[in-house]
């Protein structure tokens, strides 16, 4: 990266040293997935741009939530990131101006970027009674969506309710709340959930986009596999208490508060895709999570779980599996042939008896349920 270069983004950054841009890119790599080298292409990239990617962000059936934890980011801070590395030409929360002046602001963008803007959609889409529960300038939500997306590069939902319908979808779903994806078939579309979901994964994904010009590996959900790709309770901080089956039985009892697992009172980590536990929320204080604080995981970023399976309803623990910090099976240990092998069969064995215990643990938890 050319001095240059940075020189003329550090301005529009308020300073930004190149020591600490170079670290928040060799963060955001490392939180990809990626090689910690990659930052340096990152940087390369945002630095070289011709012109700020466009992004066009649309709200429907949605509380606002994913916005709200979108302007607590710190790396970057939310003004870094609309002001230097993308362009946001469109938010009704967050728009200077309003009316008929937002919905110009909209039209413009469009009209200049044609299939080079990232269309952002937040919320759910009410298909019921032809889209009429949700009108943004005189137009349904429905329409909107689907005059927006035609001239998109792509498509990012953001939160729940755009990935899979959310609570505006639980229960009967009055207003046929929809989710993105079973709407618009003709364009890439990238499923970022959660209530709400951390806003690294979407910056983080924006930057992959802006690096690479393609979405990061996405799983068979449209996630990116970075973020969703490992569940929840396999790096639950009380995932010890698990497997030693400890658990809370009710809130505020003894257990509880000496912070053992919360599997009996609901939580849906064991069946949960999500990197809550390791990226967590609110950098203030060294950020927390739901189950950091006593409450159990209730499945947000699980279509099928988190508004449909009832709060306190036990989670599936099918996919129960050891925990990373558990001896891996080929691990080298000492040195010379004979030592890496005496520390492979150590390994193996500390491995297979800690996945006895956690079978031990979850048959017995099924022998309770089925004797309930």
């Amino acid at each position: 990266m050319k001095n240059t270069d940075f020189k003329a983004l550090s301005n529009h950054m308020g300073g930004v040293s190149r020591r600490d841009f170079m670290k928040y890119c060799s963060v955001m790599a490392v939180g990809m997935g990626l090689p910690i080298g990659m930052g340096a292409q990152i940087a390369e990239a945002v630095t070289k741009a011709a012109k700020r990617p466009p992004v066009i962000w649309f709200s429907a059936q949605e509380c606002t939530g994913c916005s709200e934890a979108l302007l607590r980011s710190t790396h970057p801070s939310f003004e870094h990131l609309i002001l230097d590395l993308i362009s946001l030409d469109y938010h009704e929360t967050l728009s200077t101006p309003s009316g008929h002046q937002a919905e110009a602001a909209r039209a413009a963008s469009i009209k200049e970027n044609k299939g080079k803007f990232i269309l952002v959609v937040d919320g759910s889409i009410p298909i019921k009674d032809n889209g009429i529960y949700c009108m943004i300038g005189g137009k349904t939500a429905l329409d909107i969506l689907k005059e927006t997306s035609k001239d998109a590069a792509a498509i990012i939902a953001i939160g729940s309710c755009a990935a899979w319908g959310g609570v505006p979808s639980a229960g009967g779903n009055p207003t046929g709340a929809t989710p993105v994806h079973q709407i618009i078939k003709d364009k890439p579309i990238i499923n970022i959930p959660g209530c709400p979901p951390s806003p690294y994964n979407f910056l983080s994904t924006v930057l992959y986009y802006v690096t690479f010009g393609k979405f990061p590996e996405l799983d068979k959900l449209g996630r990116p596999k970075f973020a969703y790709g490992r569940l929840i309770h396999e790096n639950c901080e009380r995932r010890p208490h698990f497997d030693a089956g400890r658990f809370a039985t009710e809130f505020g009892d003894e257990n509880h508060r000496k912070g053992y697992c919360l599997y009996k009172l609901g939580c849906k980590g064991p069946e949960t895709y999500a990197n809550c536990p390791t990226i967590q929320f609110g950098d203030v204080g060294g950020g927390t999570w739901p189950v950091g604080i006593g409450h159990p995981c209730f499945g947000c970023t699980e279509g099928g779980i988190g508004f449909n399976k009832p709060l306190f309803t036990k989670a599936n623990l099918h996919l129960v599996t050891p925990p990373d910090t558990y001896p891996h099976i080929v691990e080298q240990q000492g040195k010379g042939v004979g030592a890496s092998l005496g520390g492979v069969a150590v390994a193996a064995a500390a491995a297979g008896a800690a996945y006895a215990a956690v079978n031990g643990v979850v048959k017995k938890l099924d022998k309770e349920e089925k004797g309930k």
